[in-house]
């Protein structure tokens, strides 16, 4: 379609007007009817490119509601049994071990498979074995992070434990059960432990599933076998006395000045390795990675650019800072991090700790003792408990990182307590235009983004999101549902698992004969 002034120039000039006089209202309509259409292409343009309509942008949220829980629409944590829930049978079918590998949380997960793998077989859990690997150096083992005692009162009435194996007595000398290592499947389904870990366990009498981190499917078609998961994980797991009371110090001194949020910065070498974000870092820092991730991660080729858009490299110190200040957050927020060393120095801290100075670890809040065993099991269950009880979390890398997930999930258990979980794939382009000089505009963006999150209420589990990270609904209720499914058990669900259990109670000294009649001679042995 030509322009107006070239119409009127080549073929409308004077000598021509009474020719096209006759056709000007036509023209005119037609002209309409094209600039009608130029508009909606335009409008369909800006749509498209992320122009945003007064009716499709997003509420503005005042960042001082964040610092109180979120919406619970009505929901209440509850793992307690909805069911007919028999208590364990006095006799198992034998004894399961298991080795739990990884950091505290990929343990703690471990455990909380291995409690429903005991009960689906009818085996005695002997107490779990934390691995005392090259990162933690930590050899404290469950009963030096975890109040055992606490841990087998509140499972009593879903499986059997002992803290170790029984000896047996054969030819008058007392020895030690002989275990049958087995390495099982990873996310193995629940079918795997009823029929091949089941018939090894009855044919040895014990079996030792090693490595055990990862080896149950997530998503189990069971809400009662979910919501075992969730007594282990919520109720089950206490941390010892000490590292409860060195928790409960660090957060009594930040409450001493109001609010405060507490942020997992996973800045550190092995996730960034693992990640294959390098291109940031010096030439020097890049070399040190990249020995590291070819010492532990399979080959792979990684582009910065590739990994960013996509969403897989961790926040830095900086971006995490421009995140909160965008959302509105001043320099007077008070912020725990919960982080080990931090790779790169002091040169990505200083941008962060200059848009917020009060910054806080357990090394600058803890007593000087928890110190000594900071990158410890310890050290990891004191940051866990300081970022549980936080008014606010936000984790900067949340895949693969358990220290988070878990976190994010037990905190929706907790009371729907806030959460602010940026979107790296959406801020993705943001912080590259940063990278590359162009910043106008980048805090509507990212508070565009930031402002769509659920901050911690109730919500469906979607792919990739775990049950660890989000148990709802299986492991919530309401006093007044739409789903029967949904309604709260009882408040006297722990008098009646109680009542069934005393029941089914043999005494100690008929259990031991069980146990004798159970494993044959041959069973015994050096474990």
């Amino acid at each position: 379609m030509r322009r107006g002034g070239e119409f009127w120039g080549r073929r409308g000039g004077p000598r021509q007007l009474k020719q096209v006089g006759g056709g000007l209202k036509g023209f005119a309509g037609r002209l309409s009817i094209a600039v009608i259409a130029l508009v909606i292409c335009s409008l369909s343009l800006f749509s498209m490119i992320g122009v945003t309509h007064p009716y499709n942008q997003v509420e503005y949220v005042d960042v001082n509601k964040l610092w109180r829980t979120a919406d619970s629409g009505g929901w209440r944590p509850s793992s307690a049994p909805r069911s007919y829930w028999p208590p364990p049978p006095n006799e198992s079918n034998g004894y399961l071990r298991v080795r739990c590998n990884g950091g505290l949380n990929q343990q703690r997960s471990a455990i909380c498979n291995a409690v429903v793998a005991a009960r689906i077989m009818n085996a005695t859990l002997v107490l779990p074995e934390l691995d005392a690997n090259s990162f933690w150096h930590d050899e404290s083992g469950f009963p030096g992070i975890y109040d055992v005692e606490h841990f087998i009162k509140v499972l009593r009435y879903d499986i059997r434990i002992v803290e170790k194996l029984p000896e047996i007595f054969s030819n008058g000398k007392a020895k030690k059960m002989k275990s049958l290592l087995i390495r099982p499947p990873r996310d193995a389904p629940l079918s795997w432990y009823t029929t091949t870990a089941l018939e090894k366990m009855r044919k040895h009498g014990v079996i030792y599933l090693t490595p055990f981190s990862h080896r149950l499917a997530d998503e189990i078609d069971d809400p009662e076998l979910q919501r075992l998961r969730c007594r282990v994980n919520y109720h089950a797991l206490r941390f010892k006395p000490h590292i409860m009371k060195t928790s409960s110090e660090i957060v009594n001194k930040l409450r001493a000045s109001g609010h405060f949020m507490s942020i997992h910065l996973r800045f550190e070498m092995d996730m960034l390795a693992f990640a294959g974000c390098l291109d940031i870092f010096t030439p020097k820092e890049q070399k040190i990675l990249k020995e590291y991730r070819e010492k532990n991660f399979a080959e792979k080729v990684l582009i910065y650019r590739d990994r960013m858009l996509i969403g897989k490299c961790p926040l830095t110190p900086e971006q995490v800072g421009l995140i909160l200040q965008s959302m509105g957050f001043d320099n007077n927020t008070h912020i725990y991090l919960a982080a080990g060393e931090l790779f790169g120095g002091d040169r990505f801290m200083k941008p962060f700790r200059t848009m917020f100075p009060r910054l806080e670890n357990h090394s600058t809040v803890g007593p000087e003792k928890l110190e000594e065993n900071a990158r410890g099991l310890a050290g990891a269950a004191v940051d866990y408990m300081v970022c549980l009880l936080s008014d606010i979390f936000m984790p900067t890398y949340d895949g693969p990182s358990n220290f988070a997930n878990n976190l994010m999930g037990h905190r929706l258990y907790y009371g729907f307590r806030t959460i602010i979980q940026p979107n790296r794939k959406a801020l993705a382009p943001i912080f590259l235009d940063i990278e590359e000089g162009r910043t106008a505009g980048f805090k509507e963006r990212t508070r565009q983004i930031m402002f769509r999150t659920k901050f911690g209420g109730p919500h469906k589990r979607v792919p990739p999101e775990s049950f660890y990270t989000n148990s709802w609904p299986e492991c919530f209720c309401q006093m007044s549902p739409k789903n029967p499914a949904d309604k709260c058990p009882p408040d006297n669900i722990l008098e009646v698992l109680d009542s069934q259990l005393q029941s089914d109670e043999t005494d100690v000294s008929e259990l031991a004969e069980a146990s004798n009649r159970m494993y044959p001679p041959g069973s015994t042995g050096e474990a």
